[in-house]
């Protein structure tokens, strides 16, 4: 019997954009993958690192780079971290786009012998954290204890060992939950989730998000593009002039989304966790967070997306912004089986099981 086919797709914004050439278009693109295929991926915005069967690669417009010796990556565009068997190493991303990694890095930290499944990037064996940007690590409270991380623009998320959440840094979108607009120096329960065990976290630039245990999907912080799936009124007005302009023009295509009723509640910050329903009532499997767009895949192996969708990292296929959770019907017409999503700050990934 043959083994499953999978492939990773990508919507939205390309490295070639990034580098200023034309770009394929909002997707779906296949992202090759040789004969080893692709086990894991970590996007930025103008580049990518993939793991397959060979090792690490880099990716950028036009170019491809191995990466020996080393087993994960924290990309930004300032800097890429990464992390080998003795140690992690931080190198300017001019210098790995070059393939310069065998001169003094901007950051090393030695690493302890590592455990038999040592915790995914950021965190580090020992104890503490990576971050892609100076000063490059962090150490995290004795009474701390992650089994993963999630990192934002201005913020971080640790999961942990039991399911409960843990946040801090900048809170002035209210992406930490706590409730208030402050920021948090130390990490600190997120007291509106506790007691309810969560099994993921996504941080985006400025909301955040968690699944529990149970399937159910939380999220909180910034709404200003919809990202948290809550009545946006950036985007109702949006809409509105959308109406207004096409207005007699009969070759407009009709947009999914009607217009706000009146009252509406808008919510630009959610500074509490929120139960989000799915349509369906659908279990959620894996979330992820772009800069202001969302994704998850659910138990039944669909794809949903809803945010900010100027360069069509939502996958339906135009550049239209949703504050509704929307099901990418593209995966649904190709008999595709969505497995897992990884957002980049303007592009959406996921892996796929093909008929």
């Amino acid at each position: 019997m043959a083994a499953p086919r999978r492939a990773w797709l990508v919507f939205g914004f390309s490295t070639e954009e990034a580098a200023g050439e034309p770009g394929p278009g909002p997707g779906p693109r296949r992202l090759e993958s040789g004969p080893e295929g692709i086990r894991r991926l970590w996007p930025a915005w103008s580049y990518l690192v993939v793991e397959t069967g060979a090792g690490l690669e880099l990716r950028s417009a036009g170019l491809r780079r191995r990466l020996r010796g080393w087993a994960e990556a924290l990309p930004s565009e300032t800097h890429l971290v990464l992390r080998g068997p003795a140690g992690a190493r931080a190198w300017r991303r001019a210098a790995a786009l070059r393939g310069e990694l065998r001169g003094e890095p901007a950051w090393s930290r030695a690493l302890p012998p590592e455990p038999r499944r040592p915790p995914p990037l950021p965190l580090l064996p020992g104890g503490g954290f990576a971050t892609p940007r100076p000063p490059f690590f962090a150490p995290l409270p004795a009474g701390v204890r992650a089994r993963r991380l999630a990192l934002g623009h201005e913020h971080a998320l640790a999961l942990g060992d039991a399911g409960q959440v843990h946040a801090w840094g900048g809170g002035r979108h209210g992406q930490l939950g706590h409730g208030t607009l402050e920021s948090e120096l130390q990490p600190r329960l997120v007291e509106a989730l506790a007691g309810v065990p969560m099994q993921a976290v996504a941080a985006g630039g400025w909301h955040s998000a968690s699944v529990s245990e149970a399937g159910d999907l939380y999220v909180w912080g910034w709404n200003e593009s919809g990202q948290l799936a809550l009545p946006s009124k950036a985007l109702a007005e949006e809409r509105a002039q959308d109406g207004d302009a096409g207005a007699g023009d009969t070759t407009l295509t009709p947009r999914r989304e009607q217009p706000a009723a009146e009252g509406t509640a808008f919510i630009s910050i959610q500074a509490f966790p929120a139960l989000l329903d799915l349509p369906q009532d659908l279990e959620v499997t894996e979330v992820s967070c772009g800069s202001r767009h969302t994704a998850v895949v659910t138990r039944g192996g669909e794809l949903y997306t809803w945010g900010w969708g100027k360069y069509g990292q939502l996958g339906h296929g135009d550049n239209s912004s949703s504050d509704q959770p929307r099901r990418v019907e593209y995966l649904v017409a190709e008999g595709l089986q969505a497995e897992e999503v990884v957002c980049g700050p303007w592009t959406t990934y996921v892996h796929v099981l093909e008929p």
